[in-house]
């Protein structure tokens, strides 16, 4: 589901006699799905921001930046419930109705909202775990950054005020280039849209699901920007890799090799869920407006009065999909990556109660023993474990 815009094309426009055809994928299983997400999303998300606002006493960059992520999430599953409405009931609905309004320019611009505000953040978590292990670690020669880039930078980067600052601005672009996309289409275009459709249209059609020339050219940019992140993501997560190898073969305290291997994993973890959540999807979708611009006018007998692009627009939406179901595993992505969240959050589900000699079970994990060898190393291993991703 899209913001499109009704001014196709003649090489893609859409019959009115022609509808999209919802298969039992479109009827059951997204709806289902999107239900599922509602109910994992708000409470992990909601417990996660918990932890992050009340229950951590010193907070880091990274912590700030998964808070916010978190908030986006916490908005994307308040919108799931209407999604799997929109789906069970878009071809019932008429385009006119409330319901059909609100699910097309309120709800759907927060799923977009809340996919490039992701994308974003952890991009920013990236430079800022960048960051700080170029500047707390020591390799065999001196990586190729901290000479092009000012030693000013690695220091802004893993300030908690500079975090501050790049969260407003990621949601000040997200909001900004989404929603006005979406007045602009429901003050200007929808009107007309509504009267070329006649007053049958149902909701669930093809000039919402395909979209027009003002869509599409969003599409392509937010396409172009996906790409931007996700390879600058690549490229920084590549130069840690290259600095943990040499790192490794130059530090002698075994602490700073167990923080080394942490990070490593993370960082293999964190561009797994970039790529199977996001990256089909927009691979998908460059695809998706290529051949719904090339798409020949179609006659309703020659499709028995379904659209030829009726599977494919379903396609788009189960990898749309995908993407919002990252909404659900981000906190177990903190739970895996986040030393203190997941210390914390065990010690709020009430996971640390005395055992049998009255100390409590929390200790064996985060005891003196692991304490100590925090400080071992070069001063800055225990802010390393604790500050996150």
């Amino acid at each position: 589901m899209e913001h499109m815009l009704h001014n196709f094309t003649p090489g893609n426009a859409s019959s009115p006699d022609l509808t999209l055809c919802p298969s039992n994928a479109t009827l059951f299983f997204l709806p289902a799905t999107y239900m599922l997400l509602f109910l994992t999303a708000l409470p992990g998300n909601a417990l996660s921001l918990w932890v992050f606002l009340r229950c951590i006493s010193t907070i880091s960059s990274t912590h700030i930046y998964l808070s916010h992520l978190s908030i986006s999430n916490l908005l994307l599953s308040f919108t799931s419930p209407f999604l799997a409405a929109y789906y069970v009931w878009g071809s019932v609905w008429n385009l006119k109705s409330a319901l059909c309004q609100l699910v097309l320019h309120g709800i759907t611009p927060v799923l977009h909202i809340n996919i490039y505000i992701s994308l974003m953040i952890l991009t920013w978590v990236a430079l800022s775990r960048f960051a700080v292990l170029i500047q707390h670690t020591h390799a065999s020669r001196p990586s190729t950054c901290t000479t092009l880039l000012p030693h000013a930078f690695f220091i802004q980067l893993s300030k908690e005020s500079f975090a501050n600052r790049v969260c407003a601005v990621v949601w000040l672009l997200a909001v900004g280039g989404i929603v006005p996309v979406t007045v602009y289409y429901s003050v200007n275009e929808a009107m007309s849209s509504q009267t070329d459709a006649g007053h049958g249209e149902v909701c669930y059609n093809p000039v919402v699901e395909i979209g027009g020339s003002l869509s599409r050219m969003l599409s392509v940019a937010m396409i172009t920007m996906f790409f931007v992140f996700y390879l600058l993501v690549l490229l920084s997560y590549m130069t840690v890799l290259r600095h943990i190898r040499r790192s490794r073969r130059s530090t002698n305290v075994s602490t700073s090799h167990s923080l080394l291997g942490r990070v490593l994993r993370n960082i293999v973890l964190i561009q797994i869920v970039l790529s199977v959540c996001l990256l089909p999807y927009h691979i998908f979708k460059a695809i998706f407006i290529s051949l719904a611009y090339h798409q020949h006018q179609p006659t309703p007998r020659e499709y028995d009065d379904c659209h030829p692009l009726s599977t494919i627009v379903e396609l788009k939406n189960c990898l749309l999909l995908l993407a919002a179901l990252r909404g659900s595993t981000d906190p177990v992505m903190y739970f895996i990556l986040d030393k203190t969240f997941r210390h914390q959050t065990i010690r709020l589900l009430g996971c640390n109660q005395s055992n049998s000699g009255g100390r409590p079970v929390l200790l064996s994990v985060t005891g003196s023993a692991s304490q100590k060898a925090g400080h071992v190393g070069d001063g800055h291993t225990e802010n390393l474990s604790q500050d996150g991703v």
